[in-house]
């Protein structure tokens, strides 16, 4: 996030939120966010295919097909640039490449707008002139923007709308990704992706991989690596012939499960290390066992980019350790004495303490984020050095490259759309009460005594098209695999699109979807694939 969730919540004038599920994903900020409607009328405008949680507190909802954001982004800027309602005084002297987004966003009117998205033109034009008269705003976006064939060019688009309304390096703008994790932040920041060294330091870098070079002894040189899903389509093919997986369950969580199954199955050497033993982790030659959350020491890093200590509040049952204690061993086991001295020693660490020093030294936005300065409330990076206070709101006065870079985005469908043999547009998401694919949430007996099973929401139109009645047990079918569950016929959701989540192994919506990738992030298109239903005989 470009802001904190505290001038988001205290000084928005208005917020957009944009393929997020606020309320049951990021429920923290969500109960802030409705707070903030009851006690000073804040105007919130939600865009998303169905009706969520936060529609029942926003001004305005645009429903719009799923896959179609950049057409909704571009037509909101159409009305703002041809109404003149956008701030030119700042787009002048913060931004470049205005005149390559205006050619870019001209064929989007609101009517054709409207002819991509489904949202009416009427409201395409409402939303951007409350957007105008609102300000400042803050975008808030999710995973409904980031998991498609074109995500990367849809938070380009978010931030294009947000420089062109003076939005950014402001109390209360933004565009601000809520995380979907506690650690997926600091995950991404100490190195966890895989073009990018700890803070964002490019692997292709000569001078970034001769630094870390001199620190580790070794790296991957200036190569970049596989993401997760190609991870496992290469473990499929024999050219990664081992994989160690911690804290995830690829086989619930990656699109087209019954193929991430069979290279899994197809891996020479799996090592698992989790808390539980997940459907991934039964097929491991190895399984790690690691800490939970209320057992762990160390530091997380939230999604205001707040990084925040943690002390265990019980002791590990059995033999779980912690997650950095584990890497260490295996460390010292693979190197033998080359671990402790020589060009590869430092694995020998005391504590989780001694990890964050390391990263302090090696990464410029963390440089004076150590240990005993995390009380009591965590820093937020940037914070080069030890005297440094924190940055709570990035690109005050300035964007980090200097001017920031309108860039122009055009519109592009889903990779795969409904035809004659599937005719329906399945996109996926989650519940408040289960997580990502249930391995902590379905084990808590009140929480799966509350939601039991996985459904598939319906349009009642399709419903009685198809001949299915409310909690009717359906097949769904993809070109990748089927699945069956109860039909939830509700008008939460477009007429053409039905909905489910992946928490349920019974009925995992991962089955379905569609692994082709963003062709630069990388990331599976989970949110748009065509399926068709059918009724189970009774």
């Amino acid at each position: 996030m470009t802001n904190s969730m505290d001038d988001i919540v205290n000084d928005s004038q208005i917020i957009f939120a944009i393929g997020t599920n606020t309320t049951e994903q990021h429920p923290v900020l969500g109960m802030r966010l409705r707070r903030a409607v009851k006690e000073r009328g804040l105007p919130i405008i939600v865009a998303d295919p169905r009706d969520i949680p936060l529609t029942d507190f926003a001004v305005l909802h645009l429903r719009h097909e799923p896959g179609s954001d950049i057409a909704l982004l571009n037509g909101l800027m159409h009305v703002l640039i041809t109404e003149g309602l956008y701030d030119k005084e700042y787009v002048a002297q913060r931004c470049e490449g205005f005149k390559y987004l205006k050619a870019a966003v001209e064929p989007y009117t609101p009517e054709k707008a409207s002819e991509i998205t489904g949202v009416p033109a009427e409201d395409i034009v409402k939303a951007a002139r409350m957007l105008a008269a609102h300000r400042p705003g803050a975008l808030l976006y999710a995973m409904g923007i980031t998991q498609h064939t074109c995500g990367h060019q849809n938070v380009l688009s978010c931030a294009n709308l947000q420089m062109l309304l003076g939005n950014m390096g402001v109390p209360g703008g933004g565009v601000n990704p809520l995380r979907g994790q506690n650690n997926v932040q600091g995950a991404c920041d100490v190195g966890g992706l895989v073009n990018v060294y700890p803070g964002y330091q490019k692997v292709a870098d000569p001078e970034a991989h001769e630094k870390f070079e001199r620190a580790w002894g070794r790296t991957s040189d200036t190569k970049v690596g596989l993401t997760v899903t190609q991870m496992v389509d290469a473990a499929g093919e024999g050219k990664l012939r081992a994989l160690y997986i911690m804290g995830e369950n690829p086989i619930l969580s990656d699109p087209d499960s019954n193929h991430v199954r069979q290279c899994l199955e197809k891996c020479e050497f799996l090592v698992i290390q989790d808390i539980f033993l997940t459907e991934s982790a039964a097929l491991a030659d190895v399984v790690l066992p690691s800490v939970a959350f209320a057992e762990k020491a160390g530091t997380v890093t939230n999604t205001e980019r707040r990084v925040q200590l943690m002390r265990p509040a019980v002791k590990p049952p059995g033999e779980a350790r912690q997650d950095w204690e584990i890497i260490s061993q295996v460390a010292q086991a693979v190197l033998g004495d080359e671990a402790l001295e020589g060009p590869y020693a430092g694995w020998d660490y005391g504590s989780p303490a001694e990890v964050a020093d390391e990263i302090a030294a090696l990464t410029p936005i963390y440089g004076g984020i150590v240990h005993r300065r995390l009380e009591p409330v965590g820093l937020q990076w940037p914070c080069p050095s030890l005297d440094h206070p924190g940055t709570p709101i990035l690109h005050v006065g300035k964007f980090s490259r200097g001017l920031g870079h309108m860039t122009a985005v055009g519109y592009t469908p889903p990779a795969e759309v409904p035809d004659e043999e599937y005719p329906l547009l399945l996109t996926t998401g989650r519940m408040l009460f289960h997580y990502h694919t249930g391995t902590m949430t379905r084990r808590a007996i009140g929480l799966d005594a509350l939601v039991p099973e996985g459904m598939v929401e319906i349009h009642p139109q399709d419903a009685a098209r198809l001949g299915i009645n409310d909690l009717d047990v359906v097949r769904v079918t993809s070109r990748r695999g089927e699945v069956t569950a109860k039909a939830d016929v509700t008008e939460a959701i477009r007429p053409g699109v039905v909905f489910m989540t992946f928490h349920f192994a019974e009925a995992a919506a991962n089955v379905l979807t569609n692994p082709v990738l963003d062709p630069t992030a990388k990331i599976p298109e989970y949110k748009a694939c065509a399926v068709r239903i059918e009724p189970l005989k009774k």
